[in-house]
């Protein structure tokens, strides 16, 4: 390594370290006797959350610290790298951008909170690109075409058959054959400790204990969490100079949950009732920065067929680091707005003759704004191609063949094509 390549990989290494006690999950959420209080009375009272309730769970690192720690690269990096560096760039986002996500955690149970979340996030109402739907109206398109395939028995679910034992040991099977039984690049494990059914961290996929799958779980799983979410860490973490692409500030969420649904729809292991999830976030999200507050969001979510307990899982996600009257987290804008984003993305590349772009996304945790300088970055051998794969992306020709027609069905008029169908639906 020469001194320059040194130097980046030094900076790299010191982003890597400061954001290792961020972990914003862990600073939002609102702990099991909210939930034993809310479902005791009976969903008809808002929970007991404020802004005293958070400043009586300090965060568990010093803010002001980490901060300034952020500061200080941002300024090493400019002074070593120079202002228009390409690496120095990418990495003095990342700066800013796990500065502000600290500030948003300091928020907690106040107005800035939202606020700030919408910055890093992105709101519901935000359009894609002037005078085209937005993320809200996205999630009511998608809501409508899921009521009219609803009533179909065929598309049902299958039974949750399978318990947190058997999908850890058929989910392993899985991923070693992506990942390599002989290196166990990759661990499956059952775990107590988690809200979502499945959690991926950076070598292994933890599955709540008390959780029940079937086989369609298991592979929307192996692809979404152990494909996308591990297959990046690990890609990223075999970076020998820009070490930074192993850990995501929120920019590259955006990106890999919209990576991670594009797969499960490619691969075709996504299923109605899997979107629905992904839009009734959505739109919950958007009802409260209309003016929602936590009980309507709870009774939307028991007019769509939850139970009690799930209804409050699913709004409270929607309001974790906020108080129950107060504007939502937009994480869970991610996945639909990633989605659109890295879709559109691809079909570019394919338009325009960019094959070798598309499977850069894989690299770490990347940023859509960063792709043609990844580019650059890998031809000036700073950084290294991605190790595993998809099948999909490592062999692009089904991929491009998709998106050659996806092309030029976006020129076509549904409304007329329905109109001139009519007589044959």
């Amino acid at each position: 390594m020469d001194d320059y390549q040194q130097t980046i990989r030094t900076l790299s290494d010191r982003i890597v370290l400061a954001q290792t006690p961020i972990r914003v999950l862990d600073a939002v959420k609102w702990d099991e006797n909210i939930r034993q209080g809310f479902l005791k009375a009976k969903g008809k009272a808002m929970p007991a959350v404020d802004r005293d309730y958070y400043l009586n769970r300090p965060l568990s690192f010093d803010s002001s610290a980490v901060k300034l720690e952020f500061q200080n690269i941002e300024r090493d990096i400019t002074r070593r790298l120079g202002q228009f560096s390409p690496v120095g760039q990418i990495m003095r986002r990342m700066c800013r951008e796990y500065r502000m996500v600290v500030r948003m955690l300091e928020a907690r149970g106040t107005e800035d909170f939202g606020l700030i979340s919408q910055e890093l996030y992105g709101a519901a109402s935000d359009a894609f690109h002037a005078g085209d739907p937005t993320l809200a109206d996205l999630g009511l398109m998608l809501s409508d075409y899921l009521n009219n395939i609803d009533g179909r028995g065929d598309l049902k679910d299958e039974a949750k058959t399978l318990t947190a034992k058997d999908a850890v040991a058929l989910l392993q099977t899985r991923l070693n054959k992506v990942f390599g039984e002989a290196e166990e690049t990759i661990r499956v494990f059952e775990s107590d400790g988690i809200v979502a059914d499945a959690a991926a961290g950076a070598d292994y996929i933890k599955i709540r204990a008390d959780a029940m799958f079937n086989e369609r779980d298991v592979r929307a799983l192996e692809v979404h969490e152990g494909l996308v979410h591990v297959g990046t860490t690990l890609n990223g973490q075999n970076q020998p100079i820009c070490t930074f692409l192993s850990k995501g500030p929120p920019s590259s969420t955006v990106t890999q949950e919209g990576l991670a649904i594009l797969m499960e729809i490619i691969t075709f292991a996504s299923y109605p009732s899997r979107l629905r999830k992904l839009t009734n976030r959505t739109r919950a999200i958007h009802m409260v920065e209309e003016g929602a507050d936590f009980l309507q969001v709870f009774e939307f979510f028991r007019e769509q067929g939850f139970e009690m307990a799930e209804s409050y899982g699913n709004a409270s996600r929607v309001f974790r680091g906020s108080v129950p009257d107060g504007l939502p987290f937009t994480k869970d804008l991610s996945y639909l707005k990633g989605f659109i984003m890295v879709y559109n993305y691809i079909q570019l590349a394919v338009r325009k003759g960019k094959l070798e772009q598309v499977p850069l996304l894989f690299c770490g945790k990347t940023t859509l704004e960063d792709m043609r300088t990844l580019r650059q970055l890998v031809d000036e051998g700073l950084v290294v191609p991605p190790k595993y794969l998809p099948e999909q992306v490592r062999d692009m020709n089904a991929l491009a063949a998709w998106m050659c027609f996806s092309n030029f069905l976006n020129h076509l008029s549904l409304d007329r094509i329905e109109a001139d169908y009519s007589n044959i639906l």
